[in-house]
């Protein structure tokens, strides 16, 4: 696999973060450039997060002495220097869809962290293990915004990440009705404890926006590509509602589903689902892709946020507690690394499918 030098935008937050430390030692992607804010414009990277590194790993090396670009003036220089860039901004989102646009009719692709694109009817929002064949819209994509090389593709909602894989491999047998409650990590909001105080021994069960996304964003993934826009599925039904919790990283759902029909698998069944699924980039073995999609816990105490969200570098969503339900068929909980899964690991390994699929080229 050919070197692609790899920009990012918005580097000075918590996933902007995470993308800078992902790209350490990356077999095909090389950190090539940062921009953010005009704030931060023009300081050595190491200087513009002085005081504001969140990760509990270090900075790497290579990124220190990076001068930062400002992502809006200095678009066609940071567009000239890489060959895409992932995005990761704290702005409003018509702003944010402004920009993305303008970086991919640079014939710059861009990958997304940010929400702003999910709905658009022509942008993929993919994850690899789910819908890949959704990045067959791009080609339309491309010709709304007459590009040769440039395009927007982005993940979805970071709390997907933990429930919405466990439920992909049962679809088949109708899934009917989910209800999910997430339980959120606060690096979701790009907070720590010492920043959030607020968060220390406390559970606030509200976040903005989360619970329309987890309800309606599955349908997205779940949809299909129809005259180059991509259709949103029409179930199953999904209610959620969405916790913040008092830990630092990973985020934890409780999810009850029903068949319909009464035509529900055995538990048996369905853990072997589970153990036997396997997607593109576990097939394609891209280089963050985990070798086992999802992992089973038979403990009943099991998967734990603290011992488990780092399972396969983060990659992997844990799951437990398959039982029966007296008002659904089952429920189950499940796990996923919020910033790593969730976020900037789940970008990185949508780029790694883009450019295996000859999407970067």
């Amino acid at each position: 696999m050919k070197q692609y030098k790899v920009g990012i935008i918005g580097c000075t937050g918590m996933v902007g973060q995470r993308f800078i430390t992902l790209m350490e030692n990356h077999p095909w992607f090389q950190l090539a450039a940062v921009a953010a804010s005009s704030r931060s414009a023009g300081k050595p990277y190491a200087q513009a997060v002085e005081g504001r590194w969140a990760l509990d790993v270090p900075m790497p090396e290579e990124a220190k002495d990076l001068v930062v670009l400002d992502a809006e003036k200095d678009a066609e220089q940071l567009a000239s220097m890489v060959d895409f860039c992932f995005c990761a901004v704290d702005m409003k989102k018509e702003e944010i869809r402004a920009l993305e646009e303008k970086y991919a009719k640079l014939e710059c692709p861009i990958v997304s962290n940010n929400s702003a694109h999910r709905w658009t009817d022509d942008v993929p929002m993919v994850v690899p293990e789910i819908n890949p064949d959704h990045l067959e819209v791009i080609e339309a994509q491309r010709k709304r915004l007459g590009t040769k090389r440039g395009f927007i593709a982005v993940k979805s909602n970071c709390s997907l990440q933990s429930y919405v894989p466990a439920l992909h491999p049962l679809k088949k047998y109708g899934l009917d009705k989910i209800l999910v409650c997430t339980y959120q990590a606060i690096s979701g909001a790009g907070k720590t404890f010492q920043r959030w105080p607020e968060m220390v021994d406390n559970c606030i069960p509200y976040i903005s926006g989360e619970e329309e996304k987890s309800e309606q964003e599955p349908l997205k993934l779940w949809g299909r590509v129809e005259d180059g826009r991509i259709v949103k599925a029409e179930g199953p039904s999904i209610t959620a509602q969405c916790f913040r919790v008092a830990c630092q990283d990973g985020h934890m759902a409780a999810v009850f589903m029903k068949f319909a029909d009464g035509k529900a698998p055995s538990m048996e069944q369905i853990r072997a689902d589970w153990a036997a699924y396997r997607g593109v980039p576990q097939e394609l073995e891209l280089p963050s892709a985990p070798k086992q999609f999802l992992h089973y816990f038979e403990e009943p105490d099991r998967p734990q946020t603290r011992l488990d969200r780092n399972l396969e570098h983060g990659m992997a969503v844990s799951i437990g507690r398959l039982r029966p339900d007296t008002q659904y068929d089952y429920k189950f909980v499940c796990l996923s690394h919020n910033t790593l899964r969730g976020a900037a690991g789940g970008a990185v390994l949508l780029a790694e499918l883009l450019c295996a699929k000859g999407y970067m080229d």
